[in-house]
């Protein structure tokens, strides 16, 4: 087991000409192997793009992973999530910064000298050989005995679980997705790596497997508590996964945390539009006043007394809240305190396994929705006051995305 510590990682792509469809993602960078990055790339409009400049896959990226634990890496698609793990395995050079296992300097050590073990959404087996053949090959290259490679496939087996022995006489052609996927975890494992890295490895399987996979997963975790980073775009893996959360966004670190942490206290609108079932609302669109309002063409709201002095008159301001920090009141409600909004009714999305549904309305452009009882009628087209609880809500600047906080008094050092 290793702690895994990026310093300032820079990893950047050259464009080598103006992006063709035609040509393929492939012939559009040197030396390139993450599909989504490259796909990303190719809506940019920046000019240093469409002229061949370079491109940040990972921008002076710093991430510690400590020793046993589970990182979940989580992104919207192209964010670097996958460049990130092939840095980290090796398979990509930095061409800034540096990568620790515990406080060895990885430059220049090969892949196959840093004892991982590395899982992918396709399964990547060898398709000639059977399930024996998958996870001896690490032994055979390495011309091991064939008695050290057998005790360790059958050890493998017992770990994996009941039925994993039945895979290993038959190729993966004629195994399922979950069961190619328990061979490529099982190959890992046989290698007993330091570091085990997850890319998407249940992306191809059907929601059942997916979440028997997971259980696997979590188990084979818990039972070995080795280090081990899981880069995925399913919030449900990172949270039943991950022992920390890692927020990317074009190739940046936005934020770290549990999952109770980026929910309750998110540094910014990104993390809080991004993260959450469901994520939070966010209204954006708001001007400070002079006279602590906060005004849009949704209407005017108060600033909460201790966040005033963090806003200045004109600033861009973003509302943000949970679909279950709010109400919906309809004609012939009783009154009830927090700020009001005025909305039209566009549909609801019953949730019955949870016992609510999701209204979602539109203020003005803005279109979110609020949680609501069951059993109480919303029909399209109703005009509704949206009540927000302004003590669960969240402000963030307009420009920055940064979370508006209450100003923190000077200490006895900085007064000084």
């Amino acid at each position: 087991m290793a702690s895994i510590r990026l310093e300032g990682v820079t990893k950047v792509f050259h464009r080598a000409a103006p992006f063709s469809p035609a040509r393929g993602v492939r012939t559009t960078y040197r030396d390139f192997q993450d599909r989504a990055f490259v796909e990303r790339m190719a809506g940019q409009e920046d000019a240093h793009l469409t002229s061949g400049g370079p491109v940040h896959a990972l921008d002076k990226l710093s991430l510690t992973i400590e020793d046993g634990e589970t990182m979940a890496i989580v992104g919207p698609s192209g964010c670097g999530k996958s460049t990130l793990l092939r840095v980290v395995a090796g398979l990509e050079d930095p061409d800034e910064g540096t990568v620790y296992y515990d406080d060895r300097d990885m430059n220049g050590i090969a892949p196959k000298d840093r004892g991982i073990g590395m899982v992918f959404q396709n399964y990547a087996l060898y398709p000639h050989m059977k399930g024996e053949g998958n996870l001896g090959f690490f032994f055979r290259v390495r011309k091991r005995t064939s008695e050290e490679m057998m005790e360790r496939i059958r050890i493998t087996s017992e770990i994996m679980g009941i039925g994993f022995d039945t895979l290993l006489s038959r190729k993966p052609g004629t195994l399922s997705g979950g069961q190619q996927q328990r061979v490529a975890i099982g190959r890992c494992i046989v290698r007993d790596p330091a570091l085990f890295l997850f890319d998407e490895p249940l992306s191809n399987l059907d929601a059942k497997l997916r979440t028997a996979t997971r259980i696997e997963i979590k188990r084979l975790l818990h039972k070995f508590h080795i280090t081990a980073i899981y880069v995925t775009h399913d919030q449900t893996e990172a949270i039943t996964l991950g022992d920390r959360i890692a927020v990317m966004r074009a190739g940046r670190m936005e934020q770290v945390g549990t999952y109770h942490e980026l929910t309750e206290d998110p540094a910014n609108s990104f993390v809080a539009g991004f993260l959450g079932l469901p994520p939070m609302n966010l209204l954006h669109g708001w001007s400070a006043t002079n006279d602590g309002a906060l005004t849009s063409q949704m209407g005017s709201i108060e600033v909460p007394e201790a966040l005033r002095p963090s806003i200045g008159e004109g600033q861009s301001v973003s509302v943000g809240f949970r679909s279950n920090d709010a109400c919906l009141l309809v004609e012939g409600d009783d009154a009830q305190p927090g700020w009001h909004i005025e909305a039209e009714v566009l549909n609801a999305d019953p949730n019955f396994a949870q016992g609510h549904q999701l209204v979602n309305v539109q203020a003005g452009e803005v279109i979110f929705g609020v949680q609501a009882p069951l059993d109480k009628p919303f029909n399209t087209g109703w005009h509704v006051t949206v009540v927000i609880d302004e003590g669960s809500a969240y402000l963030f600047d307009g420009q920055t995305e940064a979370r508006i906080r209450e100003p923190q008094p000077e200490s006895d050092e900085t007064a000084s």
